[in-house]
């Protein structure tokens, strides 16, 4: 089965951020701004070790009433959050994809591009 794998790169202002991506190449969670690659790699490894727990999503709903979802470690930091969806049912699909593909250890390194 092929998997998702993150990508970590810069961010305009100089920061670094990464996204997980599902095998379909769709970006399935985006993380805050690190002001250090090594605090975007802890990010990463947070995400690794937390994505698996259906205990550590949180769905909420924006301010133009769609559902998103966040990922929070277990000091209840947020890791990542997920683009806006349709529905909520749709939103736990995405959920379901994190979850799936939270583990992979491939991260494409974007940052000199």
């Amino acid at each position: 089965m092929a998997q998702g794998w993150y990508e970590l790169k810069v961010a305009k202002d100089g920061q670094f951020m990464f996204n997980l991506k599902a095998a379909n190449s769709q970006v399935i969670l985006t993380s805050e701004l690190y002001k250090t690659r090594a605090a975007a790699e802890n990010g990463i490894a947070s995400v690794q070790k937390n994505g698996a727990d259906p205990a550590a999503y949180e769905i909420r709903v924006a301010k133009n009433d769609k559902p998103y979802f966040v990922l929070k470690a277990k000091n209840h930091q947020e890791i990542g959050r997920s683009q806006y969806y349709s529905s909520e049912a749709i939103a736990k699909k995405g959920i379901a994809s994190v979850s799936r593909n939270a583990a992979t250890s491939v991260i494409k390194d974007k940052t000199t591009e």
